[in-house]
């Protein structure tokens, strides 16, 4: 028949589904908008993966023997595991003490923020035993030749230091070399750094590289080789331009610890920040300065954070801060002009500005000042990002401040956070912060009322003499209080 096909003439077809590259969700057919996340132009046409899993690992054929599962308790004898530590403070801080052997880090931020310099001056200071013990490390590049890596490590100081280099963006080519003999001075390598895992490729997938089912294939096949053998991996992600790493939301999930490398580039200072990590306290941050032998750790970063503040100037507080289990004293600009629109304008940088507007409307609802309908300017000095609520008492003195034209005194710190109804509520580990302050020289601290001094114990922590507040009414009574001039209270026009 003319119309009757054999067998041979009928070609299979290829079978593809449609994947989104921020969350992962797959569809059947392309559309302009993943209807699981609301990301537009995200959906990438991949090969559906048939037959046997991806893995690299040989399968032995036939059906797989079950395994009875043993359960134990939660003592045991287990030992503490002994940290690799790189020698390097602020990057052992935000690793929780340093890396444990077998754990999986995932290190992203910005494009030239300073990943892999950071990166290849750890794996030296471990190479080179600066923590009293040498380990064997190795750099795994996907992106850079061998020669710029070795033209980075020659600027850097450190083209001595004896870590391996090798240049690969094959999963399986990698496996190879790492799937050996326990990591250890005789055997393979006990710290590996992947740059990057967007640039890794499983040959067993038919998308590109850099999509969603590569990165996590990439990811499970590296993670499990580190969990196998023991080596720390640590592995370099892009990010998106809405700042969180590129790829599926799963591999934050894979790995350990999740370290987001920030800061502004007009400013020479760079934030490490933990945000996930097993072995460690979250939220944690290592500042780093960015000089032309690569980055510096900074000791002291509120010190260098309050270096260039001047004294008198109107519109400028201290807030003393907590970033994980480190105290931070940084200072919060704000300026407050008349609008030259219809609409005020609100530009916000190192601070939420939802909070912002919550603080403004405090303010106006609360304690009568007339600020809704000026443009307001609130900046973070030093380029920190702050995320905690206690910083709304310094933002609130900043604001009252440029509003009043009175300067906050210069031996002064202020911390607390802002309810609706404007009271002012306490806020945690307030000895580390009030113990910060001291050691940099203030005398005075604006905090909210704690409990114990209702029964008539003395205001002073630390050597640092405590105003306590119970509503933010109190906080513009300060500033009333000291304005010279009637032109200067609160919500005139003449301010």
């Amino acid at each position: 028949m003319r119309g009757a096909k054999s067998n041979r003439d009928i070609v299979a077809k290829r079978e593809t589904q449609f994947v989104c590259q921020q969350c992962g969700a797959a569809h059947s057919k392309w559309a302009g908008r993943c209807d699981a996340c609301g990301g537009w132009n995200t959906l990438v046409e991949e090969a559906v993966a048939t037959g046997p899993s991806n893995s690299l690992a040989k399968s032995g054929g036939g059906k797989s023997k079950s395994r009875r599962l043993e359960f134990t308790g939660l003592q045991g004898d287990s030992r503490e595991i002994p940290r690799r530590i790189t020698g390097i403070a602020e990057f052992d801080r935000v690793c929780g003490g340093g890396m444990v052997p077998g754990s999986a880090l995932l290190v992203g931020g910005d494009p030239g923020i300073g990943k892999s310099t950071l990166l290849l001056q750890a794996l030296a200071a471990l190479a080179q035993g600066k923590s009293g013990q040498a380990f064997r490390c190795a750099y795994i590049s996907g992106e850079e030749s061998l020669d710029q890596v070795r033209l980075r490590a020659a600027r850097l100081g450190v083209e001595r230091a004896p870590v391996e280099l090798a240049a690969s963006t094959s999963i399986r080519d990698i496996a190879a070399a790492l799937d050996h003999a326990a990591p250890g001075p005789g055997g393979g390598p006990e710290i590996v750094v992947i740059d990057s895992i967007q640039t890794m490729y499983l040959d067993t997938l038919d998308s590109a590289p850099g999509t969603v089912s590569q990165v996590r294939a990439s990811a499970q096949e590296l993670i499990g080789l580190a969990k196998a053998r023991g080596f720390c991996l640590v592995l370099v992600g892009h990010v998106t331009k809405e700042g969180v790493i590129a790829g599926p939301r799963v591999l934050e999930h894979m790995v350990d610890t999740v370290l987001y490398f920030e800061g502004e580039r007009g400013h020479q200072f760079r934030i490490m920040r933990a945000v996930k990590n097993r072995y460690g306290p979250t939220d944690e941050i290592g500042v780093f300065e960015m000089t032309d032998r690569g980055l510096a750790e900074v000791p002291n970063p509120s010190a260098l954070f309050l270096a260039d503040r001047r004294n008198q100037v109107t519109g400028a507080a201290v807030f003393a801060g907590m970033e994980g289990t480190r105290p931070v004293l940084v200072e919060i600009q704000a300026l407050v002009a008349p609008t030259s629109y219809g609409t005020p304008r609100r530009a916000v940088v190192g601070w939420d500005g939802n909070r912002l507007a919550m603080v403004l409307a405090v303010l106006e609802a609360r304690c009568g000042l007339q600020i809704g309908a000026r443009d307001i300017y609130l900046n973070v000095a030093g380029g920190l990002r702050i995320s905690e609520p206690a910083a709304d008492l310094a933002v609130a003195a900043a604001l009252v401040s440029a509003l009043t034209l009175e300067p906050m005194p210069a031996d002064t710190v202020v911390f607390g956070e802002i309810g609706l109804s404007g009271e002012v509520r306490p806020v945690g580990q307030a000895e580390a912060r009030l113990k910060e302050a001291a050691k940099l020289g203030f005398s005075t601290a604006v905090t909210p009322a704690r409990r114990t001094s209702r029964q008539g114990k003395a205001a002073d922590v630390n050597g640092i003499a405590l105003r306590e507040l119970a509503h933010l009414r109190q906080l513009v009574a300060m500033f009333e209080d000291s304005a010279p001039r009637p032109a200067r209270v609160v919500g005139s026009a003449a301010s």
